[in-house]
Formats: structure tokens, C-alpha cells, sequence
């Protein structure tokens, strides 16, 4: 059944709040359906958080499974994407799809509407209050960027600022920097600070890692075949993988991980690192792994083995909250630890038609699921505009939760 010609006209648009790769992905898919909607941005550009990355970021993902639905990727972006040519992508991709995206608009409060049940949501912004048959929430996990609450850290003589601060190595040159957090973002942050003029690299780790070499992303496509495999095969597969690709890195204080990469992304939503330079950085000493932090006293880090050490800059690469709460008016959709109790195609039950993206960092590529979580929203609004069955919320129930939480300090 054509749903289209039953969307389009009484119905109010739906609002969704976010214009990165998800929040356009989300708009692209409703328009192809017909549905009417609107993109709430709080930055002056698209793609507002990938543009405030460091310079030389390029995606973990392969071109060719990078792209967005609608629109692919051009080839002079190269195997690897950098983030200024994805940036320019999602302005393309904004104008090819004919989005209506308003920029400069701050959301302040999502809350049900007292009124008729085709406008079940009044979304407030500075711009206004905008009622909505359906709200797309698409902030995103990296949404605030997270310091852990050091001991100490207040009174530090050095500099203190999170990798979102962090732009290239130039400032850092002749300086001693110690990097915190072994993910992606730090593992890299360390090695392009080594190759470019810092006196000293450190690394802070309180997990080891799983270092995958960074052809592993090639293999996605056919990674997400074997999701049906059981947990403890998949695992062993990419303990394998690390043991035969990545030389080992023990004895320069990176062991080796107990729990495998699919195990550790179910329950942390922690991804494997891919090897962007940092192995080589390891063995050759210009990065040198240290303990995790523990504290700060004046001039000194302290580690939890007891060293201390008194580096000129710390770098905190330990990952960012969603901050969610006080955006909503809702209660019961938002788990202990800040993130929607469901995702994707799916709404609580007392908060039908709010639908949040962009919350799950999954091993088959951040991009790709982009693509999946916005097709099953089209069709979901789709097929509730067309019958007419936009209901209100209606107050909870009980409480559900989540019991896992995004690790802060890797």
C-alpha cells in the first residue's frame, strides 16, 4: 500500500532535533516517504560536531560504507575519508535531498502536547515552540564532552582540556603530553603528537584494548553476516585476529585483552582500535603506555601504581554523555545512565512517536546503522500518519532501565 498520498496533508511535520549524519539521514528517509518534516540544528552548519573534531580525523569506515542512504560518497574522497571532505559530503547531501534544516535553533524542552492526536509534541526552541506528530531525536552519544572527576584536578598547574579541544600537534611541540584513554580518539591523538614535535607521549590505559590492524573495517560488510554466530565465536575470531595481525604489545605495558571485541561492545559499546600508527608509536618508544590516572596534585598526575608524573598538557580522550535529561519532558525513556531505554524504529510505551538515533556505537560502522535506524523511522511514521494513529503519550506505568553504561576512562 502507497502511503504517501495519505501523509502529506493534515498532518504537522515531524521534528527531528540534530543535524548530523543521523538527523539528515532521518530527514532524507521521511521526505522520500512524504512525510513533512523539519531539522532543528542549535549550530550555525550541518554536521556541527564532526566540523569541531581534530584536523586530521578520517572515518574508521570505508568509503564505500560510509555513505548515507540517497547519496554515496564521491571516489576523490579516497579509501579513507577525512573529515573536511565528509563535512562537505553532508552539506551535499543536505542540498540533494532538499532538506528544510534550521540552523541557529537551540532546543530547549521536548513535552507531549495537551491538544488533538495528530500534534502529540510541542518542541520548544529559541526560535519559537513547533508542535510535531513525531519527534527524531538525533543529539547523538557525543553530545558533551566527558572529564572524569579527578581528584585534584581543579588544582593542576598544567593544561587539562578533552580531545573535542584538541585541533592538531603544532601547539604541542617540544611539550609533554600525557594522552588518557586508550579508544580510538587517544590512541591516535598519541602517535600524531609523537610523529609531529612533542617531546614526550604518554598513554593512560585502564583497560587493554583490542587492536585491530585498520584493514580489519574492510571486512564489516562481511562482519555483519556472522552477527548470528554465537557471542563466544565471534570473540575468539577477533582475539585470533589481534594475536596473528598486531605485533604484541605486553611487554611496552599494553597487554594483551581478555574479553573479546564483540563482548566488550555489547556491554560498554566500547570498539576494537584500529591501528592509525599507534603500534608503531608503541614499539619504537615514542609512545610510552603508563597506568591509569588516579588523581592530580598540583604540578604531578598521580597513576594508580603510584607513579607520578608532570607533564605540561593532559589530554583527556575519555568519551562523552548524551545529556538528555533535561531536554525532556518525559519520564521512563531515559535509562540510569542517561541514554534512550529504545532506539531506532521503536518507542516506549509512554512516549509513543519520540524516537531517538545515533545512541549505539556497533561494530558494523556508525554510518551504516545511520542508514538502517533512519529507513525503520520512515517506515514506523510513515505508517502511523497514514492510518491516522498518532496517539498522545500517556504517563508511565513503571520505570524501565539499562544496565549498561559507556565506559569513561578506556
Amino acid at each position: 500500500m502507497n502511503h504517501s498520498a495519505h501523509v502529506a496533508a493534515p498532518f504537522p511535520p515531524v521534528a527531528v532535533i540534530g543535524a548530523g549524519p543521523n538527523g539528515l539521514a532521518t530527514a532524507a528517509m521521511l521526505r522520500r516517504a512524504a512525510v513533512p518534516v523539519t531539522v532543528l540544528e542549535r549550530a550555525e552548519r550541518v554536521g556541527a560536531s564532526w566540523a569541531g573534531r581534530y584536523d586530521h580525523l578520517q572515518l574508521h569506515t570505508t568509503r564505500r560504507s560510509s555513505h548515507l542512504p540517497g547519496l554515496r560518497l564521491p571516489r576523490q574522497c579516497g579509501a579513507w575519508v577525512g573529515r573536511d571532505d565528509f563535512l562537505r559530503y553532508l552539506e551535499h547531501y543536505r542540498a540533494h535531498h532538499g532538506l528544510d534544516v534550521r540552523l541557529n535553533t537551540t532546543v530547549d524542552l521536548i513535552e507531549p502536547h495537551d491538544g488533538g492526536r495528530n500534534a502529540p509534541w510541542r518542541v520548544h526552541t529559541s526560535d519559537g515552540t513547533l508542535t510535531a506528530c513525531a519527534v527524531v531525536v538525533a543529539t547523538g552519544r557525543c553530545h558533551t564532552p566527558y572529564v572524569p572527576p579527578w581528584p585534584g584536578r581543579e588544582g593542576f598547574s598544567g593544561a587539562l582540556l578533552h580531545a573535542a579541544d584538541y585541533r592538531n600537534p603544532v601547539p604541542y611541540q617540544g611539550r609533554t603530553v600525557l594522552v588518557v584513554g586508550a579508544g580510538n580518539s587517544g590512541t591516535e591523538i598519541a602517535a600524531v603528537l609523537s610523529e609531529h614535535g612533542a617531546r614526550r607521549v604518554w598513554l593512560s590505559l585502564r583497560t587493554p584494548p583490542n587492536i585491530l590492524p585498520r584493514s580489519f573495517s574492510r571486512g564489516q560488510v562481511a562482519g555483519r553476516l556472522t552477527e548470528f554466530l554465537p557471542m563466544a565465536w565471534r570473540d575468539r575470531s577477533s582475539l585470533l585476529t589481534q594475536r596473528c595481525a598486531v605485533p604484541d604489545l605486553t611487554s611496552f605495558g599494553v597487554p594483551l585483552p581478555r574479553t573479546g571485541a564483540y563482548s566488550r561492545n555489547e556491554a560498554e559499546g566500547v570498539n576494537p582500535v584500529l591501528d592509525h600508527g599507534f603500534v608503531a608509536a608503541v614499539r619504537s618508544g615514542r609512545v610510552r603506555p603508563v597506568a591509569a590516572v588516579e588523581g592530580f596534585e598540583e604540578a604531578h598526575v598521580v597513576l594508580a601504581d603510584g607513579t607520578r608524573l608532570s607533564p605540561d598538557v593532559v589530554i583527556a580522550a575519555t568519551g562523552y554523555r548524551p545529556r538528555l535529561e533535561s531536554l525532556l519532558a518525559v519520564p521512563s525513556v531515559l535509562d540510569d545512565a542517561g541514554y534512550p531505554v529504545v532506539r531506532g524504529p521503536r518507542t516506549c510505551a509512554t512516549a509513543p512517536h519520540l524516537y531517538f538515533t545515533g545512541f549505539t556505537n556497533p561494530l558494523s560502522g556508525a554510518l551504516y546503522q545511520a542508514g538502517v535506524e533512519a529507513r525503520g523511522i520512515a517506515r514506523a511514521v510513515a505508517r502511523g500518519a497514514a492510518y491516522g494513529s498518532v496517539p498522545s503519550p500517556r504517563r508511565p506505568e513503571r520505570t524501565p532501565g539499562r544496565k549498561t553504561d559507556e565506559s569513561t576512562h578506556r
